[in-house]
Protein backbone atom coordinates (compact mmCIF):
# COMPACT_ATOMS: atom_id res chain seq x y z
CA UNK A 1 0.00 0.00 0.00
CA UNK A 2 0.93 3.50 0.52
CA UNK A 3 3.73 2.77 3.20
CA UNK A 4 6.19 1.40 1.08
CA UNK A 5 6.07 4.39 -1.28
CA UNK A 6 7.36 6.11 2.18
CA UNK A 7 9.81 3.66 3.34
CA UNK A 8 11.86 4.59 0.30
CA UNK A 9 11.19 7.99 0.43
CA UNK A 10 13.19 7.56 4.24
CA UNK A 11 15.66 5.56 2.97
CA UNK A 12 16.71 8.13 0.38
CA UNK A 13 16.48 10.44 2.56
CA UNK A 14 18.44 8.52 5.18
CA UNK A 15 21.33 7.57 2.56
CA UNK A 16 21.74 11.42 1.22
CA UNK A 17 22.57 11.94 4.55
CA UNK A 18 25.10 9.30 5.36
CA UNK A 19 26.63 10.41 2.14
CA UNK A 20 26.61 14.17 2.80
CA UNK A 21 28.28 12.90 6.56
CA UNK A 22 30.85 11.02 4.70
CA UNK A 23 31.42 13.21 1.90
CA UNK A 24 32.36 16.24 4.74
CA UNK A 25 34.29 13.68 6.74
CA UNK A 26 36.22 13.10 4.25
CA UNK A 27 36.61 17.07 3.09
CA UNK A 28 37.82 17.83 6.99
CA UNK A 29 40.44 14.36 6.83
CA UNK A 30 41.64 15.83 3.79
CA UNK A 31 41.84 19.00 4.39
CA UNK A 32 43.15 18.27 7.91
CA UNK A 33 46.66 16.38 5.43
CA UNK A 34 46.88 19.57 3.44
CA UNK A 35 46.74 22.31 6.04
CA UNK A 36 49.15 19.87 8.88
CA UNK A 37 51.54 20.13 6.11
CA UNK A 38 52.03 23.64 6.58
CA UNK A 39 52.88 23.20 10.53
CA UNK A 40 56.07 23.43 11.56
CA UNK A 41 57.82 21.36 14.32
CA UNK A 42 57.04 22.58 17.56
CA UNK A 43 54.00 24.75 16.38
CA UNK A 44 52.45 26.70 18.55
CA UNK A 45 48.78 27.44 17.12
CA UNK A 46 46.24 29.76 17.43
CA UNK A 47 42.62 29.46 16.89
CA UNK A 48 39.39 31.11 17.11
CA UNK A 49 35.77 29.92 17.75
CA UNK A 50 35.13 26.34 17.45
CA UNK A 51 36.12 24.72 13.80
CA UNK A 52 35.79 21.07 15.41
CA UNK A 53 34.42 17.90 15.47
CA UNK A 54 31.21 19.18 17.10
CA UNK A 55 31.07 21.83 14.42
CA UNK A 56 31.29 19.58 11.42
CA UNK A 57 30.58 16.02 10.83
CA UNK A 58 32.92 14.44 13.27
CA UNK A 59 36.72 15.92 12.39
CA UNK A 60 37.07 19.29 11.58
CA UNK A 61 37.96 22.33 9.45
CA UNK A 62 40.53 24.50 11.46
CA UNK A 63 40.67 22.43 14.51
CA UNK A 64 40.91 19.62 11.52
CA UNK A 65 44.42 20.64 10.54
CA UNK A 66 45.27 20.56 14.65
CA UNK A 67 44.33 17.15 14.57
CA UNK A 68 46.18 16.10 11.88
CA UNK A 69 49.49 18.26 12.87
CA UNK A 70 49.23 16.73 16.48
CA UNK A 71 48.99 13.14 15.20
CA UNK A 72 52.63 13.87 13.36
CA UNK A 73 53.70 15.17 16.17
CA UNK A 74 54.07 18.77 15.72
CA UNK A 75 52.09 20.92 17.89
CA UNK A 76 53.64 22.06 21.15
CA UNK A 77 50.75 24.46 21.95
CA UNK A 78 47.11 25.42 20.80
CA UNK A 79 46.56 28.95 22.11
CA UNK A 80 42.75 28.46 22.42
CA UNK A 81 40.43 32.44 21.90
CA UNK A 82 37.59 32.15 24.61
CA UNK A 83 35.81 33.52 21.47
CA UNK A 84 32.89 36.08 23.09
CA UNK A 85 29.94 36.64 23.56
CA UNK A 86 28.80 32.76 23.15
CA UNK A 87 32.28 31.42 24.50
CA UNK A 88 32.60 28.86 21.63
CA UNK A 89 36.68 28.52 22.30
CA UNK A 90 36.20 28.03 25.95
CA UNK A 91 33.26 25.48 25.96
CA UNK A 92 33.73 23.91 22.99
CA UNK A 93 37.44 24.02 21.41
CA UNK A 94 38.85 23.56 24.76
CA UNK A 95 36.60 20.36 25.48
CA UNK A 96 38.28 18.86 22.17
CA UNK A 97 41.44 19.54 22.69
CA UNK A 98 41.04 17.69 26.32
CA UNK A 99 39.33 15.03 24.65
CA UNK A 100 42.19 14.77 21.82
CA UNK A 101 44.92 14.84 24.55
CA UNK A 102 46.43 18.20 22.77
CA UNK A 103 48.75 20.54 24.93
CA UNK A 104 46.24 23.48 25.22
CA UNK A 105 45.82 26.94 26.79
CA UNK A 106 43.08 29.19 27.39
CA UNK A 107 43.31 32.91 26.75
CA UNK A 108 40.47 35.43 26.97
CA UNK A 109 40.63 37.10 23.53
CA UNK A 110 41.96 40.46 24.27
CA UNK A 111 45.18 38.63 24.90
CA UNK A 112 45.96 37.36 21.20
CA UNK A 113 47.32 40.17 20.11
CA UNK A 114 49.86 40.20 22.85
CA UNK A 115 50.79 36.74 22.54
CA UNK A 116 51.47 37.21 19.19
CA UNK A 117 53.55 40.06 19.81
CA UNK A 118 55.91 38.44 22.37
CA UNK A 119 56.42 35.50 19.89
CA UNK A 120 54.62 32.72 21.13
CA UNK A 121 52.80 32.10 18.31
CA UNK A 122 53.64 30.52 14.93
CA UNK A 123 50.46 30.35 13.01
CA UNK A 124 46.73 31.21 13.13
CA UNK A 125 44.55 28.68 11.96
CA UNK A 126 40.65 29.95 11.89
CA UNK A 127 37.65 28.73 9.88
CA UNK A 128 35.46 30.69 8.02
CA UNK A 129 31.64 30.78 7.48
CA UNK A 130 31.51 32.18 3.97
CA UNK A 131 34.54 33.40 1.56
CA UNK A 132 33.88 35.39 -1.30
CA UNK A 133 35.26 35.17 -4.36
CA UNK A 134 38.04 37.81 -4.23
CA UNK A 135 39.08 35.67 -0.89
CA UNK A 136 37.65 38.29 1.74
CA UNK A 137 36.44 35.56 4.91
CA UNK A 138 33.36 35.79 7.13
CA UNK A 139 34.07 33.95 10.45
CA UNK A 140 33.12 34.38 14.01
CA UNK A 141 33.52 38.15 15.42
CA UNK A 142 37.15 38.93 16.73
CA UNK A 143 39.03 36.80 13.50
CA UNK A 144 39.40 40.05 11.91
CA UNK A 145 41.35 41.45 14.62
CA UNK A 146 43.34 38.41 14.74
CA UNK A 147 44.31 38.85 11.44
CA UNK A 148 45.48 42.33 12.04
CA UNK A 149 47.25 41.27 14.64
CA UNK A 150 49.38 38.16 13.18
CA UNK A 151 49.81 41.03 10.06
CA UNK A 152 51.73 43.41 12.45
CA UNK A 153 53.42 40.23 14.11
CA UNK A 154 54.61 38.31 10.80
CA UNK A 155 52.66 35.57 12.26
CA UNK A 156 50.88 33.11 9.03
CA UNK A 157 46.96 33.32 9.02
CA UNK A 158 45.11 30.80 7.61
CA UNK A 159 41.78 29.64 6.70
CA UNK A 160 40.58 26.28 6.66
CA UNK A 161 37.46 25.93 4.68
CA UNK A 162 35.77 23.56 2.20
CA UNK A 163 35.36 24.40 -1.00
CA UNK A 164 31.35 24.46 -0.50
CA UNK A 165 31.75 27.79 1.56
CA UNK A 166 33.50 30.12 -1.27
CA UNK A 167 30.58 31.76 -2.49
CA UNK A 168 31.90 32.60 -6.39
CA UNK A 169 28.55 35.19 -6.81
CA UNK A 170 29.60 37.12 -3.82
CA UNK A 171 32.15 39.45 -5.10
CA UNK A 172 34.14 40.84 -2.15
CA UNK A 173 33.76 40.97 1.74
CA UNK A 174 31.24 43.84 1.52
CA UNK A 175 28.75 42.28 0.13
CA UNK A 176 28.73 39.38 2.66
CA UNK A 177 25.54 39.98 5.50
CA UNK A 178 26.56 40.45 8.48
CA UNK A 179 23.86 38.78 10.88
CA UNK A 180 23.14 40.95 14.12
CA UNK A 181 22.63 38.61 17.36
CA UNK A 182 20.57 38.85 20.38
CA UNK A 183 22.00 41.60 22.55
CA UNK A 184 21.43 39.35 25.85
CA UNK A 185 24.32 37.33 24.32
CA UNK A 186 26.41 40.33 25.53
CA UNK A 187 24.67 41.46 28.44
CA UNK A 188 25.01 37.41 29.80
CA UNK A 189 27.46 35.06 30.44
CA UNK A 190 26.15 31.72 30.08
CA UNK A 191 26.83 28.33 30.67
CA UNK A 192 26.48 25.24 33.33
CA UNK A 193 26.25 25.30 36.80
CA UNK A 194 27.48 22.69 38.68
CA UNK A 195 24.63 20.57 38.88
CA UNK A 196 24.68 21.24 35.00
CA UNK A 197 21.52 23.49 35.17
CA UNK A 198 21.81 26.08 32.47
CA UNK A 199 22.51 29.75 34.19
CA UNK A 200 23.01 32.87 33.23
CA UNK A 201 24.63 35.42 34.81
CA UNK A 202 24.00 39.40 33.83
CA UNK A 203 27.24 41.14 33.58
CA UNK A 204 25.32 44.74 32.29
CA UNK A 205 22.38 46.31 33.06
CA UNK A 206 19.43 44.83 31.07
CA UNK A 207 18.42 48.91 29.67
CA UNK A 208 21.66 49.37 27.88
CA UNK A 209 22.04 48.84 24.49
CA UNK A 210 24.17 46.41 22.59
CA UNK A 211 25.69 45.93 19.35
CA UNK A 212 26.16 42.34 18.75
CA UNK A 213 27.37 41.51 15.21
CA UNK A 214 27.88 37.44 14.82
CA UNK A 215 30.91 37.79 12.37
CA UNK A 216 33.80 39.77 10.66
CA UNK A 217 35.17 39.62 7.76
CA UNK A 218 38.91 39.11 7.01
CA UNK A 219 40.17 40.96 3.95
CA UNK A 220 41.96 38.69 1.40
CA UNK A 221 45.54 40.84 1.94
CA UNK A 222 45.37 39.45 5.25
CA UNK A 223 44.93 35.95 4.96
CA UNK A 224 47.96 33.60 4.06
CA UNK A 225 46.58 30.90 2.62
CA UNK A 226 43.07 29.18 2.15
CA UNK A 227 42.93 25.03 3.10
CA UNK A 228 40.44 23.30 1.16
CA UNK A 229 39.80 19.43 0.86
CA UNK A 230 41.94 20.40 -2.69
CA UNK A 231 44.98 21.95 -1.15
CA UNK A 232 46.50 25.35 -0.27
CA UNK A 233 45.58 28.49 -2.34
CA UNK A 234 46.25 32.29 -2.11
CA UNK A 235 43.17 34.14 -1.64
CA UNK A 236 43.31 35.63 -4.96
CA UNK A 237 43.41 32.25 -6.30
CA UNK A 238 40.23 30.81 -5.68
CA UNK A 239 38.14 32.32 -8.34
CA UNK A 240 40.63 31.32 -10.99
Amino acid sequence: GRGRPLEAIRAGLLAEAQAILDEDLAANRAMGAHGAALVPAGARILTHCNAGALATAGYGTAVGVIRAAHAQGKVALVWVDETRPVLQGSRLTAWEMVKEGIPHRLISDVAAASVMKAGQVDLVVTGADRIAANGDTANKIGTYLKALAAADSGVPFFVAAPLSSVDRDCPDGAHIPIEERDGSEVRHVGGLDRKGVHATVAIAPDATAVANPAFDVTPARFITGIVTERGVCAPGELSA
